[in-house]
């Protein structure tokens, strides 16, 4: 589908229950200053479901950071090749709570991509694995080793679609509310994939 700002409540998008937010909150009681970040999850090749879920639980592992919720799965064409010229992606959208400063976060991301032996010798080619830092607070930076937020997040549907349905009032800092950018993003086809669940970890 085209990604449009939402008019109702997708009936495919479940909702994080209750009990688990207050786990979630009670678990960010033990960090000190808790950031919140957005980070972006994708895969193309081999078992794409197994691989995005376990990113999930790796990132959930990890010490000083918490998963808040994770979104419903989308399939998307591959951005910045030719139709047909690679395979179909999963893609979710993460949302977690972290002490960790943004150059660990990325390091950190940039292990799991690894233990999915990511290969990236190749400018937007397939991959077993992409994590993507989105945003990470409301930070704002052109450091070449980590831009914040992510310099093509507001152009992505594969991003903003699956954010929005977790975080109906998301902003990507310096570009603007996540609803508002979306009916912006034509001709990106983005498809809810309603028979596949990532689950968040206990």
């Amino acid at each position: 589908m085209t990604p449009n700002a939402p008019s109702s409540p997708d009936p495919t998008v479940q909702p994080v229950p209750a009990s688990v937010v207050r786990q979630v909150d009670a678990a960010d009681s033990t960090l000190q200053n808790p950031r919140t970040a957005v980070l972006s999850i994708g895969s193309n090749l081999g078992n794409r479901l197994d691989t995005l879920q376990g990113a999930v639980d790796a990132l959930a592992d990890t010490p000083g950071l918490k998963i808040k919720a994770v979104s419903p799965v989308y399939e998307t064409e591959p951005w910045g090749v030719e139709p047909g010229a690679q395979a179909a992606y999963l893609n979710a959208v993460v949302l977690l709570r972290t002490t960790l400063p943004p150059s660990s976060l990325l390091e950190r991301a940039h292990a799991v991509e690894e233990a999915y032996q990511r290969v990236r010798d190749t400018h937007w080619g397939p991959r077993t694995l992409d994590v993507d830092i989105v945003a990470y607070q409301d930070v704002i930076s052109d450091d070449p080793a980590l831009t914040l937020p992510h310099p093509r997040a507001h152009e992505r549907a594969f991003v903003l679609v699956p954010w929005h349905d977790v975080e109906p009032d998301a902003v990507v800092p310096g570009q603007g509310p996540v609803a508002e950018l979306l009916p912006g993003l034509t001709g990106q086809d983005v498809t809810p994939r309603a028979d596949l669940t990532l689950v968040l970890p206990d």
